[in-house]
């Protein structure tokens, strides 16, 4: 079964707290840049990217990747990487989109619903692993962390809205460092090149059909079990922004000072009332089960009697993924169906 979006970050080490909110953590940390280095090696262009405030050395584009999250993995893909990836993990947490499934089906799955530990990541011979978080380098969880994989010769890159002193700040712009940072590093310039034009044609495309629009107020939600949470802040904050919605909840409530996510009583949902919700899921049956919850316990709210409930995948709102393009697309449409 899935670990759950929120879970998956709480299980970093970080505490909760409250106001009739409690915080939940966030991971990675600071902003990716790159630039080529002036040798090469065997006559291949070296690099160095600067990320998370650290700097990698690649003296020569890598050959056996692994992709640490379905949506890094799709992003490999995407960048016609297939033939050097060596690895996909925490598969079950997400499934890959239909028209790359037979591409990934021969790259060896080195876990489900977790971060692979050491042993097995470092088994499969990776030179280079892409990560949405700092999570998935959490050495009490039995993951490798970066400076073990540091000895063993493998770079570790973690997307730049992933980042600890980015996540609070990150916007569904920082797709395209990764895009620029990790097309020149692994040898797939021109590939990032398109994804990086496409996606931003489709954020234009959504800017302008909005833009006429009377604003709607909405609020993001996450519900597991009958804990309810709310989003303030981070990229899953800017994509609310970048659909045209206006959040009731943001960086300048006390509850979203340290955290992008906060834990809240529904009543302070029900005092905001927003126009609309939208909910971030891990699969169909999370999806009916969130849409129960909100049904049955905020049958008063306009945004639930007229069934303005806008879900998305919660892997399209992870760092250094093309679905935050897609999570803008979708709210959009969900909020203002009439512009498209």
């Amino acid at each position: 079964m899935p670990r759950p979006l929120l879970s998956r970050f709480a299980a970093a080490g970080t505490a909760l707290t409250s106001l009739g909110v409690l915080t939940l953590t966030a991971c990675g940390s600071g902003v990716t840049e790159q630039e080529p280095d002036a040798e090469a090696t065997g006559g291949e262009q070296a690099t160095v990217l600067t990320n998370c405030g650290r700097e990698i050395d690649l003296p020569r584009p890598p050959e056996a990747i692994v992709g640490l999250s379905p949506s890094q993995t799709e992003l490999l893909l995407r960048l016609g990487l297939a033939d050097r990836m060596v690895g996909q993990a925490q598969t079950a947490t997400a499934p890959l989109p239909d028209d790359l499934r037979a591409e990934a089906e021969g790259i060896p799955v080195l876990s489900e619903d977790a971060p692979p530990t050491r042993e097995v990541l470092l088994q499969a011979g990776p030179d280079f692993v892409f990560a949405p978080t700092a999570y998935e380098f959490t050495a009490e969880q039995g993951f490798a962390s970066i400076a073990q994989l540091d000895e063993a010769g493998v770079a570790a890159y973690i997307a730049t809205g992933g980042c600890e002193d980015r996540r609070m700040t990150g916007t569904v712009d920082d797709l395209f460092t990764d895009l620029e940072s990790l097309g020149r590093a692994l040898g797939a310039a021109e590939a990032a090149s398109g994804l990086a034009e496409a996606s931003q044609a489709r954020l234009d495309e959504v800017t302008e059909a909005v833009s006429g629009e009377e604003p709607v107020t909405v609020a993001q939600v996450y519900v597991e079990g009958g804990t309810l949470s709310a989003i303030g802040a981070g990229i899953e904050y800017d994509i609310i922004r970048r659909a045209g919605g206006e959040n009731v909840f943001g960086p300048d409530d006390a509850a979203f000072a340290d955290f992008f996510a906060a834990q809240i009583n529904p009543e302070v949902l029900a005092e905001r009332a927003p126009d609309a919700l939208v909910f971030a899921v891990s699969g169909p049956e999370h999806e009916q089960a969130t849409r129960d919850y909100l049904a049955r316990t905020f049958p008063d709210l306009d945004a639930v009697r007229e069934d303005r409930l806008v879900a998305i995948s919660a892997a399209d709102a992870y760092p250094g993924t093309l679905g935050n393009v897609d999570a803008v697309a979708e709210i959009a449409a969900g909020l203002y169906p009439g512009a498209f």
